[in-house]
């Protein structure tokens, strides 16, 4: 996996993306946070899910549905966000493949605490 691109679209490899995020290291924005978020969804990583989700609103437990694939991101916009902020929204369509194609369009909500960053809520 260390060779293939990142599931987030990035264009990088996922060793040098969202790998290293998924292994522990923080995310420096909240769009790195979301990308990093997908791939986990791409992955069926639910453990990094959890993790990256902020404790007001995070589930007990998060059963990822197997049906599904998801292979592609696109990220619309994004408000703050950045390494100096404390909050940040992104706008993003991610597609998936099941027994139906589809797509899902949100705009979430982060915050940064302690240097992370963490997924609170779509807006």
């Amino acid at each position: 996996m260390t060779d293939t691109r990142c599931p987030c679209g990035s264009g990088e490899t996922y060793a040098n993306c969202c790998g290293p995020l998924h292994a522990g290291a923080p995310a420096p924005t909240a769009e790195r946070l979301m990308r990093s978020r997908f791939s986990a969804f791409a992955l069926g990583d639910a453990g990094y899910l959890l993790r990256s989700w902020h404790a007001s609103t995070r589930p007990d437990v998060l059963v990822l549905d197997d049906g599904l694939r998801w292979y592609r991101l696109d990220v619309e916009s994004t408000e703050r966000g950045g390494p100096f902020d404390r909050d940040g929204i992104v706008a993003f369509t991610a597609y998936y493949k099941g027994a139906e194609r589809g797509s899902l369009h949100e705009v979430s909500r982060f915050v940064r605490e302690g240097g992370d960053w963490f997924y609170v809520a779509a807006v």
